[in-house]
């Protein structure tokens, strides 16, 4: 089966979302909550977008994998329509790391755990 998988290569407990183009605007949505060592499917079925974005946290040690792509997120559980006016909706502004897929149907992203690995996944 064709997914988009995030798997937790940490030995920290993590928090996903994600980004990405719906028909018709941008959209966020989170969390996905992975144990070390862990990956779950985060979006079943074939991909048939090339862009994806993702924004993790880890609950343990601190830090997050994020990216120059700004979209919307917030502490519970979510699906946000629209990646502008974050603040002013109510939401905060997260950056979100791209993940290009090519034409691929199926991928997995892989987080690691140092924290310069983190801050060089842009």
């Amino acid at each position: 089966m064709a997914d988009l998988k995030v798997c937790n290569n940490t030995k920290s407990r993590v928090g996903i979302a994600i980004g990405y183009k719906s028909s018709d605007s941008w959209a966020s949505e989170g969390w996905w909550n992975l144990k070390p060592g862990s990956c779950e499917r985060i979006l079943k079925g074939d991909l048939n977008g090339r862009f994806y974005y993702v924004h993790a946290v880890d609950y343990d040690k601190g830090g997050a994998w994020s990216g120059k792509a700004y979209m919307c997120t917030r502490d519970k559980l979510f699906t946000i329509k629209g990646a502008g006016d974050c603040v002013k909706r109510g939401y905060r502004r997260s950056g979100f790391f791209e993940v290009d897929t090519g034409s691929e149907t199926d991928w997995t992203v892989n987080l690691t755990g140092s924290e310069s690995e983190k801050a060089n996944t842009e």
